[in-house]
């Protein structure tokens, strides 16, 4: 139901391209619904804050009924106080010549300092979603400096990744893309997610497909279907000579939308959240993406039970071991300081 109090919303990186893309959507009710206010708080650096007053007045200009307030800042205590829902998408990102343990140590005092004002000022309710990367790592990062906030609150975005192997299937036997359903990214929004579609199906003609059926060529499924969406980010970079920004944003708002409101019938969320250790051998305390439900109250249920062949064991497995990798050099780190 919605609230007539404004929803409180925190939007991290908030001059960036991502935001540019994603903020009008927030604001115009396509994420927590048509008839909900909402009061943006938006985050970026100090260098930032005057492109950050145009992104304000842009919005302000597009006299969006649902909009109450937007706030700009650079201080994390003023946008995260009180917030219900915060987009964290801003993050170092990787420049030519660094290594990945560069890129690691850079994010973790970002998300120490984020993960601590969250703790401090938002509502325990909040739910965080991390898009920057290395997003799930980041994100185990934030959720380990905000103790008092429960770890189910915490996520990272692979709906991204979900998407584009929806589209790479569609695309593939000539459908649309609401025909694909329970497709699944396992692991790290990195080159060794597993994307996974053993379980999912087609609507054709009225009839569920199995995809393998569908498709009826393993080698695709488990070569070109693979390393496209595995290598879609940078495939993307090549192009544009910028990263995804519009696909990024529109995954956003699927992402916060189905955590909101819940996953339909028949169909499964992918998203990142932190491990206990109890589902399908992956290791505890990494940030691991596994297909969801979602229902009442915004909690969700892991789907198990699935079964799982050779060859997905290996891919699910290759990305668990890289999260634990990726884990144990980000948090020596934190224990340096």
């Amino acid at each position: 139901m919605a609230s007539t109090e404004p929803l409180r919303v925190c939007v991290t990186g908030a001059a960036g391209q991502i935001a540019y893309s994603l903020l009008y959507s927030i604001g115009n009710g396509d994420v927590f619904g048509k008839s909900q206010p909402i009061t943006l708080l938006l985050l970026d650096i100090p260098p930032m804050m005057a492109v950050l007053e145009g992104v304000v007045m842009e919005l302000q200009d597009c006299s969006l009924p649902l909009l109450h307030e937007v706030v700009g800042t650079a201080d994390p205590n003023v946008s995260f106080n009180n917030v219900d829902a915060a987009i964290l998408v801003g993050a170092m990102p990787r420049r030519e010549g660094m290594e990945r343990k560069d890129l690691l140590k850079a994010n973790a005092k970002i998300f120490e300092d984020q993960g601590k004002a969250l703790d401090q000022y938002a509502k325990k309710t909040v739910k965080i979603l991390v898009v920057g990367n290395p997003a799930n790592t980041n994100c185990l990062i934030a959720s380990k400096c905000a103790p008092s906030i429960p770890k189910e609150n915490f996520s990272c975005l692979t709906k991204l990744d979900q998407n584009r192997a929806i589209s790479q299937v569609a695309m593939r036997l000539g459908i649309k893309t609401c025909d694909v359903s329970k497709v699944i990214i396992w692991g790290n929004h990195s080159s060794t997610q597993y994307p996974d579609v053993q379980h999912g199906f087609v609507n054709l003609n009225g009839q569920a497909v199995p995809i393998t059926e569908a498709v009826k060529d393993d080698n695709w499924i488990q070569g070109e279907f693979l390393r496209t969406v595995q290598t879609r980010g940078a495939a993307i970079i090549k192009a544009r000579k910028l990263s995804s920004a519009m696909s990024a944003a529109k995954a956003i708002c699927d992402h916060m939308r189905v955590w909101w409101f819940g996953t339909a019938e028949g169909e499964y969320m992918s998203m990142g959240v932190i491990t206990d250790g109890t589902h399908y051998g992956i290791p505890e305390d990494i940030v691991y993406s596994f297909p969801l439900t979602i229902g009442a109250g915004h909690k969700y249920t892991i789907v198990d039970g699935l079964e799982i062949n050779a060859f997905s064991r290996q891919k699910m497995d290759l990305s668990a071991k890289e999260l634990v990798e990726e884990r144990d050099v980000a948090l020596a780190f934190l224990k340096k300081e």
